[in-house]
C-alpha cells in the first residue's frame, strides 16, 4: 500500500494524473472516503491523463457520467444507493467489467459487485486542506 500526503487540491489533481497514467482499458478505481475528501478532484486529474476533455463533475444525480478520450471512461457515484439490488438495475456490472475504465466515488456500496482486482483508493481529510492518499492495487 502507497500512502501519499497531498498537500493542496493541485497535488490531488496532479497523483489522480499519475494514477490515470498507470490505467489501462477494463481498470476500476473504487474511491473511499467521506464528503469532501477529494474523491472528485481525484477523478478529474484521472480523466486527464485519459484525454477527457469535457468538464468532469459530480455525477450524484445522473449516477453514471460517460466520457470519451483515449477509451470509454465512466465516472460513477454511488452516494444516493441505497441497496445492492439498485445497483443491478443501473446495469453497473456490464460497464464494471466492460473495457472503459472506471472510477466509482463510494465505492463501497457496490458490496458483491465490487471487482477483484479493482484499485482501490482511500481518502482521508487532514488538517490545512491537506489531505492523506492510500492506494491498493496500484503503484504511481
Amino acid at each position: 500500500m502507497e500512502r501519499i500526503i497531498s498537500l493542496n487540491r493541485e497535488e490531488t489533481f496532479k497523483t489522480g494524473e499519475k494514477i490515470g497514467e498507470k490505467l489501462s482499458q477494463g481498470s476500476v478505481v473504487c474511491l473511499f472516503g467521506p464528503l469532501g475528501s477529494g474523491k472528485t478532484l481525484l477523478t478529474k486529474g484521472i480523466a486527464e491523463a485519459l484525454d477527457i476533455s469535457d468538464e468532469i463533475t459530480s455525477p450524484t444525480f445522473t449516477l453514471i457520467s460517460t466520457y470519451h478520450g483515449k477509451c470509454d471512461f465512466y465516472h460513477i457515484d454511488l452516494y444516493r444507493i441505497e441497496n445492492e439490488e439498485e445497483l443491478h438495475d443501473l446495469g453497473l456490472t456490464e460497464v464494471l467489467y466492460g473495457d472503459g475504465i472506471s472510477v466509482v466515488e463510494w465505492a463501497e456500496k457496490l458490496g458483491s459487485l465490487l471487482p477483484p482486482e479493482s484499485v482501490k483508493i482511500n481518502l482521508k481529510i487532514l488538517p490545512e486542506d491537506q489531505r492523506e492518499i492510500l492506494l491498493e492495487g496500484i503503484d504511481i
